[in-house]
């Protein structure tokens, strides 16, 4: 269950529709974004400090969210500029960045609900400085792949563990969770 963070990314651009004209809006409009990058991030933390299990997370060591803040103001900008074209660097950047959700105990359960906070201020931005909907449309899908990055983190560190600690294979580990799944729907 070994993730290749670029093939990853590749497959998520073609289901969500992600194109080389989002790639170009999103760099046409790298400025912008650089500049609404710190109001988001404040959209960000003031929605996630609210829940106080986040709240000590955030805080846990001195200086953690300042840090975190500055780690999503430049997340925020490289969506519009994609580093490398939206290429090997961004994709790593982004499977180390899920890692330490992982690490930190930041969970999708915090994190989807957060993201949604920033598209629907990210929005409201857009309208009141009179951006195109495409800006948005594009901005929501590679918001998207950057989530999905994270919560596969999730996904392939709690899959790794089980395989490491029991010796089963990926396959009959498949096969349990899937008949796990089936038990409690």
């Amino acid at each position: 269950m070994s993730l290749n963070p670029y093939t990853f990314l590749q497959t998520l651009e073609s289901r969500s529709g992600f194109t080389t004209e989002d790639k170009q809006l999103l760099k046409s409009y790298a400025e912008w974004g650089k500049t609404i990058a710190p109001e988001m991030a404040d959209h960000f933390y003031a929605y996630l400090n609210r829940d106080e299990e986040m709240h000590t997370i955030l805080n846990a060591t001195e200086g953690r969210i300042h840090r975190l803040r500055d780690t999503f103001i430049q997340w925020f900008y490289e969506m519009f500029t994609g580093m490398d074209d939206w290429g090997q660097d961004y994709a790593d950047r982004r499977w180390r960045i899920g890692l330490v959700h992982v690490q930190i105990g930041i969970g999708p359960q915090h994190v989807v609900p957060a993201m949604a906070t920033v598209v629907q201020e990210v929005g409201n931005r857009l309208r009141a400085d009179g951006k195109d909907q495409r800006l948005q449309d594009a901005l929501g899908r590679i918001c998207m792949i950057d989530l999905a990055f994270i919560e596969q983190a999730y996904v392939e560190v709690s899959s790794a563990a089980v395989l490491r600690e029991t010796g089963w294979t990926e396959k009959l580990f498949r096969r349990l969770i899937a008949t796990g799944a089936g038990k409690m729907s």
